[in-house]
């Protein structure tokens, strides 16, 4: 009698890949790994150093390759040999520095907020005027353009010299040879959006040689593999893929899960980001507004950054416990009316519109707390909410499509009443990504590039933790505050007339 065969051994699949996604921010860099499906599997990060002097703000370029590295070798020690299926790398905008041919640091890396080189920015508005109106935006004082006009003020533009946004470096000491950098990196040092080229006029007229510049790629394209060197500081496999990126407002966006059309993330942090998405480029007159391009169709990623946020907080009450500070808060804001509040903690307003000579206030007086704690609080929150309703009103005149849902992320968004005032200040239906951070939104990319499809990875990798609905009453009670608010703004010579209230002034 024949033996009878005994079962079928199991089929031994390896693990689905994991994707890395890599965060350069101001204060440390941080490293993600998460399954196809979003979930975390290993995080690592690294505290980042900067040295700050009146309007400068540098890091040293050699520490964000060093501490990503560090970085990266522990999270792959976590990984227990786990394949990588791809990685890619976001980081401060408008951050640069100057490298020599072979990508090793000449200059410090001059940050996003550094103004050194603000009295060059008319210079670059005025050179490139007719292409700034077009891409819809101004030249600012901290972009990375006037940072190069000043490197050649200073002579360091010399035939060696080569300019390297921030994640550059990092993707450079990855696959072992100078990159280019993506066009959302390259959007504030001159990079035409439009015709996907540095703008050889422009140069010109700046006496600015186009070889100091990298070639430009889109996000998502890939970029190299990590080479033996690297496999061996960080523990990753040689031959991973190494995609391009994309600046950190935009990856923000990409965790949020805001990749259709009239879809955007408002992010609260230290500072209010607004991003969303557009099918054509919406046009700012004011410049406040800028866009960048989409990683995925032909699509445009408008939205602003404001210089108000949660760093107000911060500023006016240090050391006070939030959470009884915010039921206090909501007490005061439920029994009488709140002081308009414009919490400015600097000088300087850059979105919802331009505005150099703004300085913060609270009711009649300078931006400080001198009686209710509760009631100046109350304040504050509902001040950043207006502050918010505004800025989708201006990009809306610009020419951007707002109708769709609205993702809460960025710390403040740990908050629960003060995500829902400012849900029924905008009066629409919010959601709450569960994992928002940028490092996660690199992943998303790197994961949605190599399969082809950056949205269906973004709808299988972002999770969302809950939804909110505006409160209809409430709204309408709040809309004649906000009104007598914008009409303050529009007082003080801050915002365009146009977005005066009717019958104001």
């Amino acid at each position: 009698m024949p033996e009878r065969p005994g079962p079928a051994p199991a089929t031994i699949r390896p693990a689905d890949p994991v994707w890395i996604g890599v965060d350069l921010g101001t204060q440390s860099v941080r490293a993600l790994a998460v399954d196809g499906d979003g979930h975390p599997v290993a995080i690592a990060s690294r505290p980042l150093r900067g040295t700050r002097a009146g309007p400068r703000h540098e890091q040293d370029g050699g520490a964000w390759w060093e501490l990503t590295a560090d970085a990266l070798a522990q999270l792959s020690a976590s990984l227990g040999g786990r394949e990588v299926g791809g990685l890619a790398v976001c980081a401060t905008s408008g951050t640069v520095l100057l490298t020599g041919p072979d990508g090793a640091p000449r200059t410090p890396g001059l940050m996003y907020d550094d103004a050194r080189a603000g009295a060059l920015a008319a210079e670059a508005q005025q050179a490139g005027a007719g292409l700034w109106e077009r891409l819809g935006y101004r030249v600012q004082p901290a972009w990375a353009l006037p940072k190069l006009l000043w490197w050649r003020d200073a002579g360091l533009l010399d035939g060696a010299a080569r300019l390297a946004h921030q994640p550059d470096v990092v993707t450079a000491a990855l696959v072992g040879h100078p990159v280019p950098s993506d066009s959302s990196h390259a959007l504030k040092t001159g990079y035409d959006l439009i015709e996907d080229r540095w703008p050889a006029g422009i140069l010109s007229r700046l006496r600015v040689d186009p070889a100091v510049l990298p070639p430009v790629v889109r996000p998502g394209t890939v970029l190299g593999e990590v080479c033996r060197s690297a496999a061996a500081r960080t523990g990753l496999a040689p031959g991973t893929p190494v995609v391009a990126g994309m600046t950190d407002g935009c990856a923000a966006q990409l965790a949020a899960g805001a990749l259709g059309v009239g879809e955007w993330n408002s992010v609260l942090g230290t500072t209010l980001t607004l991003k969303g998405v557009s099918a054509s480029l919406p046009h700012d007159p004011t410049g406040a507004v800028y866009s960048h391009r989409a990683p995925h169709g032909d699509l445009w990623l408008p939205g602003g950054a404001s210089s108000t946020g949660a760093g107000a907080v911060r500023a006016l009450f240090p050391g006070a416990d939030l959470d009884a500070l915010t039921a206090r808060a909501a007490v005061a804001a439920g029994t009488g009316p709140v002081p308009d509040c414009y919490p400015l903690v600097g000088q300087g307003e850059r979105f919802p519109f331009v505005a150099p000579q703004a300085r913060g206030f609270l009711g009649d007086g300078p931006l400080a707390v001198s009686g209710d704690e509760a009631l100046a609080f109350a304040a504050v929150c509902t001040g950043v909410a207006y502050i918010e309703r505004l800025s989708f009103e201006v990009v809306a005149a610009a020419g951007a499509d707002v109708g769709g849902p609205v993702a809460f992320t960025g710390g403040a968004a740990r908050n629960p009443w003060w995500n829902q005032l400012r849900c029924d200040v905008l009066g629409t239906r919010v959601r709450l990504p569960s994992n928002p951070e940028p490092a996660l939104g690199m992943a998303v990319l790197a994961a949605g590039s190599l399969s082809g499809d950056i949205r269906a990875a973004a709808r299988r990798m972002v999770r969302v933790s809950g939804t909110l609905e505006p409160d209809p009453a409430r709204t309408a009670a709040l809309t004649p505050a906000y009104r007598s608010f914008v009409a303050r703004l529009v007082e003080r010579g801050w915002l365009d007339p146009r977005f005066a209230p009717e019958g104001a002034g």
